[in-house]
């Protein structure tokens, strides 16, 4: 009997001293919901590795609108969210009891759209007895980079650039977040998506700029890099503005259509695409050298982008600085990255009510108000 009794307290003794060490605490895994926008991902996250990561795309439905429609995007929701739950377990090969929390993104975003997630992840959390975590989404796009350099920690500087928002961040930790610049105006990916259609280019209008950017001369055109003015003179070093650009844009594509030739798409989009990651890369590596990070980070779907690539990778090489990408599934939106800031949540106690709803709006700032604790 002493004998059992010796080895159940060393048992316990050791499971306690690798729980403080942290080994169950990596081993949470999380069943995560995406639909902000007009794309429906589920994904099962273990820690910072992916099990399983589902998107349906709802570009083709939007494609003959020009843009996302908040209703049609609804609606698709619905219709693929229940085949996306039941895909992202079947790839993951997990059950219910090996789901240790539900996590959902709740704001910001399109309400309909995300209602639909936030509904069916409150759902199963309640169904199935697992806690549940809402989560913001561009907090989603910093951990997005979590999934390909598992090992990086705070503190870093994260630019993070797509459709909706464009922000130069400083990350100090899980729900610590500091804005040092954004967007006064149109955000980086917003505007890509207007200059194409200015250039009859389609939707999505970013891939396709990035892809005539390569074969065009950035230099055939010169165009305005968009600066913020401060009251007392100057400008700010690290907020943008891409509005005046894109009416450049659009008054330089209306005067090469009234000479009667056909408009020199490749080099327009190369002009284009360099003006703005060279903007968005002159700020962030000010921003980074003014407030002493080491680290540079780059998420969001603009993350994706060739030519921002380049203009940060030869600029922070020049400095001396480390620069990290998402891999490429990663930087537009997905499940994935919201199942691994939830297991960050869920590990440090943060749990949210089932009454909460869904936000348009809400500054990253404030993402510690959607946890009780």
């Amino acid at each position: 009997m002493e004998s059992i009794t010796f080895a159940e307290n060393l048992i316990r003794f050791l499971k306690e001293v690798v729980k403080k060490l942290g080994y169950w605490d990596s081993m949470t895994t999380v069943l995560a919901i995406e639909t902000s926008c007009d794309e429906t991902a589920v994904a099962i996250v273990r820690h910072r590795q992916v099990l399983s990561h589902v998107v349906a795309s709802q570009i083709a439905a939007h494609r003959p609108y020009g843009g996302v429609v908040p209703e049609v995007a609804s609606r698709q929701h619905l219709v693929s969210i229940n085949e996306g739950i039941a895909q992202a377990l079947e790839t993951a090969q997990v059950k219910w009891n090996d789901i240790d929390g539900v996590a959902a993104t709740c704001a910001p975003g399109l309400v309909g759209a995300l209602l639909v997630g936030l509904t069916a992840g409150k759902t199963l959390a309640m169904v199935h007895n697992k806690p549940f975590v809402g989560i913001h989404h561009l907090e989603g796009h910093i951990y997005a980079i979590y999934l390909t350099e598992p090992e990086l920690h705070p503190p870093f500087l994260c630019l993070l650039v797509s459709g909706g928002h464009t922000s130069l961040i400083g990350v100090k930790g899980c729900g610590d977040y500091c804005i040092l610049g954004q967007t006064r105006d149109d955000a980086a990916g917003e505007a890509f998506d207007k200059v194409a259609r200015l250039m009859d280019l389609g939707y999505p209008g970013g891939p396709m700029i990035d892809h005539l950017a390569q074969m065009g001369n950035s230099q055939a055109f010169h165009l305005p890099e968009g600066q913020v003015s401060l009251p007392q003179g100057g400008f700010h070093p690290y907020d943008s503005s891409f509005s005046g650009l894109k009416t450049a844009m659009s008054r330089l594509v209306d005067r090469i259509k009234q000479t009667g030739y056909p408009l020199p798409v490749a080099d327009l989009a190369a002009s284009f695409q360099m003006t703005v990651a060279k903007a968005l890369t002159k700020r962030t590596i000010a921003c980074a050298l003014d407030h002493g990070f080491s680290t540079i980070v780059v998420g969001g779907g603009v993350a994706a982008n060739h030519g921002l690539r380049q203009w940060m990778q030869g600029a922070t090489h020049e400095e001396g600085l480390r620069l990290l990408f998402p891999s490429l599934q990663f930087c537009t939106d997905n499940a994935a990255m919201i199942g691994c800031a939830a297991v960050d949540h869920l590990q440090q106690g943060h749990r949210s009510p089932l009454t909460l709803g869904a936000l348009s709006r809400m500054e990253l700032t404030r993402v510690m108000d959607l946890y009780c604790n």
